[in-house]
């Protein structure tokens, strides 16, 4: 007696549910079919013996286009598709927290400074453009530091700024204008809190003394005094943070008319155009007398030019667009500065950074203030007025300031053009169209640069 028909090898059929409610419908293979199929089966007989009894086909698998298959295969893609992005976006997060808290953590904070000039809160001068910012950036000649004791002994923390400059951002962010200070200006320096609890007398000196006596809130305190400008922060870089940055940006471009041998500033370069590294560029800025004529105004003049080609580096090659490149930068900054409260986050540094993005570099001027060698000392210099007055009114009041290529006048221009400028009168052409002298008072201008000016234009 033959088998019953199976699904598979051994195994019988399941019984259908709809048996007692409905005629099951007649599948391939089953009892029922072949009762159905007995005409058609007779008309076959004669094939079938021939070809003997047809066996039974095993079950078809179930292709991947079977959407009862292939929904579950789509959601468990699905599932891993978004563990495996959620894993990316945790890490990068991870990631660019860890790179935030390093360079945040990189900033030293000057929180003697801060509470010094709290103590003089009343003395100081009040801010008249509220949205304008300055900034004084101090250049310490420190020698402590890796890499810094080549260039000198260290006095055991005693320092004078070598170079100072009064960033003046304007209240729109359309340009910015970058005053140095002369280290041997002649000034009155206040009586400030000395490293060891004590006070120093206010007294007329350099002006680099300030620094040496106390620190940056006795610098601040003394800008302020000679000029009437609110200082809104400060901030103190020493040689390795200089040199870093200038290695971040893979160099800065200058040009040199003779070969220079300077054993003082560690530096030797063939004439020509070259680009320096961090090394060369700091034995660049510190040169005084194997370059130009060995006075400290062309170093200050040189220092401008180098400035102004490193600002033009930096928005140039995309580095503030380019978080790749832009992270060096950063690094060798925070690492390298020591600042007031209120610029002591990687947060604030950015924004400031972010406020000279998109000032042209025409915009972005240098000059020193208009100063003469001192009456009673050759070796030193004091302000030239009312033109160093006029300078500081502009900045105070946030209006533009004017820069000229140097040689023009200490106003800039010419002859003519001060006379002009001062209200006197001036020789025409003749010609019908000529108006004279305007009745308006232009901006005075001084001598300077700019950042779109660099050292090999």
């Amino acid at each position: 007696m033959d088998s019953p028909v199976t699904d598979s090898a051994g195994t019988p059929p399941e019984p259908d549910p709809r048996a007692d409610d409905e005629p099951p419908t007649a599948s391939p293979g089953s009892p029922a079919a072949d009762d159905n199929k007995s005409d058609s089966k007779s008309d076959n007989e004669s094939k079938n013996d021939i070809d003997g009894d047809v066996p039974v086909a095993p079950p078809v698998a179930s292709s991947p286009a079977d959407p009862d298959v292939a929904a579950p295969r789509k959601r468990h893609w699905l599932r891993w598709t978004a563990l495996g992005t959620s894993v990316v976006v945790l890490a990068a997060a991870g990631v660019g927290w860890w790179f935030y808290q390093k360079l945040d953590s990189n900033i030293t904070t000057d929180t003697t400074a801060e509470a010094e000039l709290r103590t003089y809160e009343r003395e100081r001068p009040r801010p008249i453009a509220v949205d304008a910012k300055n900034i004084l950036l101090i250049g310490s000649d420190t020698r402590a530091g890796d890499g810094n004791g080549k260039y000198g002994r260290d006095d055991g923390g005693s320092q004078r700024s070598d170079t100072t400059i009064l960033l003046h951002l304007a209240a729109d962010r359309q340009s910015a204008t970058a005053v140095s200070i002369p280290r041997d200006l002649m000034v009155e320096i206040p009586s400030c809190r000395t490293s060891d609890g004590k006070r120093s007398k206010e007294q007329s000196a350099q002006f680099n003394w300030a620094f040496q006596f106390g620190g940056t809130a006795c610098s601040v305190r003394t800008v302020e005094k000679l000029t009437g400008i609110r200082v809104d922060h400060h901030m103190v870089i020493d040689f390795s943070g200089f040199k870093d940055m200038v290695d971040a940006v893979d160099g800065v471009e200058v040009c040199l008319k003779k070969p220079v041998d300077d054993s003082d500033a560690h530096l030797k370069l063939p004439a020509g155009k070259q680009n320096l590294t961090g090394e060369e560029a700091l034995g660049f800025v510190r040169a005084r007398k194997t370059i130009g004529d060995g006075s400290d105004t062309e170093r200050m003049e040189r220092q401008q030019q180098f400035l102004g080609s490193l600002v033009k580096k930096v928005q140039s090659n995309g580095v503030l667009l380019n978080p790749t490149r832009l992270y060096p930068v950063l690094d060798a900054a925070t690492k390298s500065v020591t600042t007031d409260p209120g610029l002591n986050s990687l947060k604030d540094l950015y924004d400031l950074a972010r406020g000279l993005r998109n000032v042209p570099t025409e915009k972005v001027q240098f000059l020193t203030v208009p100063r003469q060698p001192y009456a009673n000392d050759p070796n030193r210099d004091e302000l030239v007025q009312p033109d160093a007055g006029r300078l500081f009114t502009q900045l105070r009041k946030d209006e533009p300031v004017s820069v000229v290529p140097a040689g023009q006048g200490q106003n800039g221009g010419n002859d003519e053009e001060n006379t002009q400028r001062d209200g006197g009168s001036a020789k025409t052409d003749g010609k019908p169209d000529d108006t004279g002298p305007s009745s308006a008072t232009p901006s005075p201008a001084f001598p300077g640069t700019n950042a779109a000016a660099g050292l090999c234009e």
